[in-house]
């Protein structure tokens, strides 16, 4: 699978690489489309930034503090949202530790996880309940906030366990905000009928221009419910990069401002009404200035949307 970064290698032209960047660079001193969170009006900017993949990956590494351009642009440019988990390495610890040396630890949206149970849990093991409370002592311990904004139980496992411990660190004021995440279509069965039956303010899914499969169910529900929803992987990783490699973006993606691939999958994505916020993961100071300006401009209409789907399914899979 070809990466962001090779993906721009092998596609752009030296002027047209100059281009991207000069578009890039404006669109970053614009404002970042906010959207409100469903059950509170809260607004939050559409553009996060996730710390699965290469930002895990930079984080176990001896380069870890290379990481506090990518989350000092995310905050310079006005996002708040960092989205993480104990299951993402040192990602919680090692940005715990550079918000606290940038002074930006009060202007960040902290949403993490949890899962006692490991990757045993999606096979249906049970989480040790006082497992699960020190594993969500060390996330707060982490990040150095007596408020976690967004707690939620990842990826389904073992809801029975966490979702009550979740919910009273909620009516004790210690979270803000509370929720289940699923990245695996098998489990979304199960994540409608909690969404149906339990107070969730946000569900984290998986979403991006050729994965749609959540347009069906879960975000007419979410909608319904007053569900905010997380977007997970709007790139689809790396899947969609591979899929445009040596495509040329179409002139009318100028007319929702997108100047890059990654701000046309972003802009899709956040134009969805149910969309409350998009956090790709990024380990590259200048991918997330990229990524900042998929959240500023104009958006895709519906007619936008048609011609975006057209032409990614058009394009072979990755």
């Amino acid at each position: 699978m070809i990466n962001r970064r090779d993906f721009l290698k092998t596609t752009s032209c030296v002027a047209g690489a100059a281009l991207l960047a000069e578009r890039t660079a404006l669109a970053a001193q614009g404002t970042l489309i906010t959207r409100a969170v469903p059950k509170t009006g809260e607004l939050l900017p559409m553009i996060g930034l996730g710390s699965s993949a290469t930002f895990a990956s930079m984080a176990r590494s001896e380069d870890a503090r290379a990481l506090r351009d990518v989350l000092g642009t995310l905050v310079d440019r006005g996002g708040r949202v960092f989205d993480t988990a104990p299951g993402y390495g040192a990602s919680e610890q090692v940005a715990g530790d550079i918000a606290n040396e940038l002074g930006i630890r009060d202007r960040i949206f902290w949403a993490t996880k949890v899962n006692a149970a490991g990757r045993e849990g999606l096979s249906g093991a049970r989480a040790d309940p006082m497992k699960a409370r020190a594993q969500i002592e060390e996330s707060f311990r982490k990040f150095r906030v007596p408020t976690i904004d967004l707690l939620q139980v990842h990826d389904v496992v073992d809801v029975a366990t966490h979702l009550p411990i979740v919910k009273e660190l909620k009516a004790a004021g210690r979270v803000r905000y509370i929720g289940i995440t699923s990245t695996r279509e098998n489990q979304y069965a199960e994540l409608i009928g909690y969404m149906k039956n339990e107070p969730l303010d946000f569900v984290g899914v998986d979403y991006a221009v050729d994965n749609r499969e959540v347009e069906k169910e879960i975000f007419p529900l979410a909608r319904e419910k007053g569900i905010g929803i997380l977007n997970y992987v709007p790139f689809g990783r790396t899947r969609l990069f591979a899929r445009v490699k040596g495509q040329t973006l179409p002139a009318w993606a100028a007319e929702f401002d997108a100047g890059t691939w990654a701000q046309f999958f972003l802009k899709f994505a956040i134009s969805h009404p149910a969309v409350t916020v998009v956090t790709p993961a990024t380990s590259n100071p200048k991918n997330m200035l990229d990524n900042i300006g998929g959240g500023i401009g104009r958006l895709p209409d519906a007619e936008h949307r048609r011609r975006m789907i057209a032409l990614i399914d058009s394009l072979p899979a990755a």
